[in-house]
């Protein structure tokens, strides 16, 4: 077996059961995986450095083929159901036993990385797949160990990754080829069947919010920044609420665009990249992320390029809605170089409301935080997932993660609501979804109009101004913010018919009470007084 790689640990792969591989590259930095990727035809230098792939017919998550292992150390603490399926013991330990074996005689490609920048808790795992590309893709989204530490690299998590691999369902378990199937006992990932590379990342985040709440960490499906002042700010929000977008502001340190955990004294990025959307990116709207798009060592998933010329083709959503970019968080200007800040200032919640309903911002009481970090309303985006229709629907995702949750969302909760009273953190619900109307009237937030309240939001001004309350929600709207017209701050305003916005409030308010029963037994009284009520 041939080891080749500038860093191969004395703890060899062996460890993970592989054997007889054809060859096994370590830590290969992006030259080499670039020459090895284009070399075997899976992807495209364009115009400007950027490596293009194609994930073929998984161009998203696919979140029904996701199962974890039900075995005795682990049982007991997983929230069960229809996001956090069960596969048996025996099911896993033979899957497992087929894609090692699949992996004999094949080239493999290892990456042993950290998720989660604070030393305390970060989480040694190691990636073995056997695409270049996607070694490559994981290299810029987690952290990445220095040499000294990559010697002896011990890793306490493995994912093994066989984009290429099919599983059975009839001999498996699964409910088809695809399977992402997560063991906590043996601390092991298996992912087959799919070459949607956010399904390895978002393994690693899944490990993370099982393992840091025990430890008293808050695992956050979030981005978050640093003021001029040292203030930090936390973005939670869905795939194409803004998270990436509104947190990459030139004025303020980016510690992080999708994932963190909050700890007693700090708030941590677990990972060391960026997995932004690039359908109809623009380099006025979003100059750093749109520059990522033209640089050597930037991953981009399903993006539209010309052959001939190497153009690319960022309006161009022929393969998906969900193009994606995938790149080290330093291509970003003004990222934090250890990818720790201070427990947060501002805590903002990201909502798309198809609806056309909810405020452009609302300020929340820490029982509302509670109430609507539970809910977490959004609009899923057409391409996020595998199977999703052309228009966003209406959803409800708790923790604005739900997918990657394997505890009770109220363990999360609990968290979160003491957290912010702890630190006496300011909490605000901002929409960037729909206004004027619902989705296919109104039309999209303008996005100067979100960073113009965020920007007073983060400032402290918004808390100078005149608030009214919601009549349906509760919460504190502001009547008046400089760059942003009276009128959108009250969405009623916005619509031609108010009665129709008042039939369309109550809907959503509706929604919002059906979907928190569940939880309604694991709250306390102060949180079910926060709830929306029909006005």
């Amino acid at each position: 077996m041939q080891h080749i790689g500038p860093y191969i640990s004395s703890v060899g792969i062996d460890k993970q059961g592989l054997k007889n591989v054809a060859a096994a590259y370590w830590n290969l930095g992006a030259e080499a995986l670039y020459e090895a990727a284009i070399r075997r035809g899976d992807g495209l230098m364009a115009d400007g450095g950027a490596l293009v792939v194609r994930t073929g017919q998984h161009t998203g998550r696919s979140a029904n083929d996701k199962f974890i292992v039900k075995e005795p150390s682990s049982a007991d603490d997983i929230w069960w159901g229809q996001v956090n399926r069960p596969m048996s013991e025996a099911h896993f330990d033979g899957l497992h036993a087929k894609i090692l074996a699949y992996f004999q005689g094949r080239e493999v490609y290892v990456q042993d990385l950290w998720g989660g920048a604070e030393p305390t808790y970060r989480l040694p795992v190691r990636v073995i797949t056997e695409s270049p590309w996607h070694s490559l893709f994981i290299r810029n989204l987690l952290i990445r160990p220095d040499g000294q530490y990559l010697k002896d690299f011990d890793p306490e998590y493995t994912i093994l990754h066989a984009p290429n691999f099919c599983a059975d369902p009839a001999l498996d378990g699964t409910r088809s080829e695809t399977v992402i199937a997560v063991n906590f006992g043996q601390k092991i990932v298996l992912i087959a069947g799919t070459s949607y590379a956010g399904e390895i990342k978002k393994s690693v985040f899944t490990m993370l919010n099982y393992i840091l709440p025990a430890k008293g960490v808050m695992p956050m499906h979030c981005s978050a920044n640093i003021g001029p002042a040292g203030d930090t700010a936390v973005f939670f929000g869905l795939s194409g609420t803004g998270k990436t977008t509104l947190s990459a502001d030139s004025s303020r340190t980016l510690i992080g665009d999708d994932e963190h955990g909050w700890s007693d004294d700090a708030v941590f990025n677990f990972e060391g990249g960026c997995y932004a959307k690039m359908i109809r990116l623009s380099a006025e709207a979003e100059p750093e992320i749109y520059a990522t798009t033209r640089r050597f060592g930037t991953v981009l998933e399903n993006v539209v390029i010309d052959e001939a010329s190497r153009a690319l083709d960022l309006d161009d959503g022929r393969y998906t809605e969900n193009t994606r970019g995938a790149y080290p968080i330093h291509f970003i200007p003004n990222t934090s170089d250890s990818g720790i800040g201070a427990p947060p200032k501002n805590i903002i919640m990201l909502t798309a409301d198809a609806f056309g309903v909810l405020p452009p911002i609302a300020k929340l009481s820490p029982e509302q935080a509670m109430y609507h970090f539970l809910s977490g309303y959004t609009a899923k985006v057409a391409g996020t997932e595998k199977g999703l229709g052309k228009e966003p629907q209406a959803t409800f995702s708790t923790c604005f993660g739900a997918p990657f949750m394997p505890r009770h969302p109220s363990v999360y909760g609990r968290l979160l609501r003491d957290k912010i009273a702890a630190h006496n953190v300011n909490c605000w619900l901002v929409n960037t979804g729909w206004t004027g109307g619902v989705y296919g009237i109104g039309h999209r937030m303008p996005i100067a109009h979100t960073r113009a309240l965020l920007n007073a939001a983060l400032s402290g001004d918004l808390n100078k101004v005149e608030m009214r309350t919601d009549p349906h929600f509760g919460f504190s709207v502001p009547t008046i913010c400089p760059g942003v017209p009276a009128k959108v701050l009250n969405p009623r305003d916005t619509w031609v018919d108010a009665a129709a916005y008042d039939k369309k409030a109550c809907e959503l308010v509706k929604l919002f009470i059906d979907n928190f029963a569940q939880f309604e037994t694991h709250v306390d009284a102060a949180v079910l007084k926060a709830a929306p009520k029909v006005a």
